[in-house]
């Protein structure tokens, strides 16, 4: 039986061919007759008869995929209809406030932009730099997620003794992740493109070609990430000195071209035509005829100018290399798969040298206000975190670009004369920062708890109360987050040149966002567990992830705006030559200053609402939960 497993998987993608391919190694029993021979060699035949071909496989696990959804569709429905409902309409409600914004956008380019050419011009490249951004993003999101459930997954030991291919197992878990990975690609990017359709007047084909396009579009950085992340724990156990060298040269060389744009200081003023078409030269390299991003840009454009045969085209490039990309991760994977997680498992029962002692100890003497299994917690919850490299490489890879970003911001001579742009860019950066931590926090703070579901009997036998996990878990992701964003606000605001009032301004509002953030992904993390899953990725994609996504994406706009909106106002006053008049008004003077103050008190008794209330609702939870 052991032949005619191996010699199936060896051979065979339709049924045919496997049953051909399996009579062949069925030979070997006839070598010597007898009775004994001939039952087993019917038995034989019977069992090849019923092996499944490369459709049933495929139907078979379509079907299993589709009682999954049905049954979390209708378990959600029958036991929480609030939540669906709720999540429902703010869903709704952010996409709505991205299409207005991009539709006011795509207005202000057709006002301000009188000549033609200029303006497809700078459409193509708004459109090449936003889907360079995403097709990155998807890159690295769908290779993380794949590490996590093809090598980490509870079900692939089960899933690899079942009588099917290991390339229809991976094809599984690949759908699985394209679906994880870009589903706030499509909530960011929809808006974008609709809206643009709209005020372009764009033809009915270009709305019924946005579908095709995006799904083709996701499959080619997932294909990537799939074949790098099967490349990477396939080889890593005797390259892995090269690859370390590799990712050496690679940060040398970010510091150098970092190093070298920074010397080239540009002398151009904001939002002047010497400073604009500098912006369109430097977003220029977007355009390259090799990315999958233009050919996705273009073949949108095309379509909204009716250039129907134009748009074909890149439709059929767009899906022909998609297929391309598919079916080379499905090679790999055949080859590549069984052997990479066999040395993955064998490397796991290595004993290793304790490392990175000193960042406990750090932790310790930081956390001194903290009680002793408060601290020790702490320590728990940092060693797990800097154990998976899905988690830190991920937030250390957008805090790096961030801090390239920033660093890039002086560039331009804008601050003698521009103090309200400035201002403008200035919260705009919080504003980012803030949308990288909501994503930090949905993605690693609010799945803690869930990840703590079927160990929890150890935690339970220590002599402390269950509030001591919750608060400890909440200090932890207020320490992990404040750090690494206070720092890039203050990178921001020293590359811009802002006030020192806008500087103490900025630093107060990065308390609150870390504080808030924090305390809806523990809270809500606490409230609405998912205990049986073991995978982040998927915690955070499910039900209590993406309402936990919208309420810190909600949270981030209304607490900038509290703070962004009479900070305006107050720099306009003071810093032109109409403020120079108004602030010989005293009444309009101290009118703006209240309103500095009253919205600096709003966002401070925001911050402490969104910090106080979520984590009251998530002890009371965590009180009543069984494990």
């Amino acid at each position: 039986m052991e032949q005619i497993g191996l010699h199936r998987q060896e051979t065979g993608d339709a049924s045919g061919r496997e049953g051909s391919g399996s009579r062949i190694a069925l030979s070997g029993l006839a070598d010597s007759p007898g009775p004994l021979q001939e039952s087993l060699l019917s038995r034989a035949w019977d069992w090849v008869d019923r092996l499944p071909s490369a459709t049933d496989e495929a139907r078979g696990f379509w079907r299993m995929r589709a009682r999954l959804v049905r049954t979390v569709l209708a378990q959600a429905i029958s036991r929480a209809r609030f939540r669906v409902a709720m999540v429902v309409v703010l869903t709704f409600v952010l996409w709505s406030t991205l299409f207005w914004l991009f539709t006011d956008a795509f207005r202000f380019l057709a006002s301000a932009i009188p000549s033609p050419d200029l303006h497809d011009e700078t459409v193509q490249i708004v459109f090449g730099t936003f889907f360079v951004t995403l097709m990155v993003m998807l890159l690295f999101s769908a290779a993380i997620i794949l590490y996590s459930t093809l090598f980490k997954g509870r079900d692939i030991p089960l899933l690899l003794t079942l009588p099917i291919r290991v390339e229809r197992v991976f094809l599984g878990k690949f759908q699985e992740a394209i679906v994880m990975s870009s589903w706030a690609f499509l909530l960011l990017g929809s808006p974008m493109l609709l809206a643009y359709g709209l005020v372009g007047n764009a033809p009915w084909y270009y709305y019924a070609m946005l579908i095709p396009f995006l799904v083709a579009f996701t499959y080619i950085p997932a294909g990537l990430g799939a074949v790098a992340c099967l490349l990477v724990v396939y080889r890593l156990p005797r390259v892995r000195v090269q690859l370390l060298g590799l990712a050496a040269a690679v940060v040398l060389a970010a510091c150098l071209v970092s190093a070298w744009s920074l010397m080239r200081q540009t002398e151009s003023n904001l939002l002047t035509p010497r400073w604009f078409q500098d912006m369109l030269d430097r977003l220029r390299i977007t355009q390259h005829r090799l990315l999958p991003s233009w050919w996705l840009s273009a073949g949108l454009f095309q379509a909204a100018r009716r250039e129907v045969s134009e748009s074909v085209l890149f439709l059929v490039v767009m899906i022909s290399n998609a297929l391309m990309f598919r079916q080379a991760a499905i090679w790999v994977a055949s080859w590549a798969y069984r052997p990479a997680l066999t040395r993955l498992c064998a490397r796991r029962h290595v004993l290793h040298r304790l490392r990175g002692v000193w960042m406990d100890r750090l932790l310790v003497c930081v956390s001194g206000f903290a009680s002793r299994p408060v601290q020790l917690l702490m320590v728990k919850d940092l060693r797990l975190f800097r154990r998976d490299p899905m988690q830190w490489s991920q937030l250390l890879i957008f805090t790096g670009l961030l801090a390239l970003y920033f660093l890039n911001l002086r560039r331009f001579s804008y601050d003698v004369y521009y103090v309200s742009w400035v201002n403008l860019v200035s919260f705009l950066n919080v504003s980012v920062v803030g949308l990288l931590l909501s994503t930090f926090t949905t993605r690693f703070i609010f799945p803690m708890i869930s990840l703590e579901g079927r160990r929890f009997w150890i935690l339970g036998l220590l002599p402390i109360p269950r509030d001591t996990i919750l608060w400890s878990k909440f200090i932890f992701a207020v320490g992990v987050s404040i750090v690494p964003s206070s720092l890039l606000i203050l990178l921001s605001d020293s590359m811009l040149g802002v006030a020192p009032l806008v500087m103490a301004s900025h630093q107060l509002t990065c308390v609150v966002l870390c504080s808030g953030l924090s305390g809806i992904a523990v809270g809500l993390g606490a409230k609405l567990p998912s205990l049986r899953e073991e995978s982040p990725s998927r915690i955070a994609a499910g039900f209590g992830g993406t309402l936990n996504l919208v309420l810190s994406t909600l949270y981030i706009l209304v607490v900038v705006l509290l703070t962004a909106v009479p900070c305006h106002f107050y720099l306009g006053v003071h810093g032109s030559e109409l403020g120079t008049f108004l602030s010989g008004l005293t009444q309009l003077h101290s009118w703006i200053q209240f309103w500095l103050l009253a919205g600096t008190v709003a966002s401070l008794a925001l911050g402490l609402f969104a910090t106080v209330f979520p984590l009251a609702i998530g002890l009371r939870a965590f009180r009543r939960l069984e494990f």
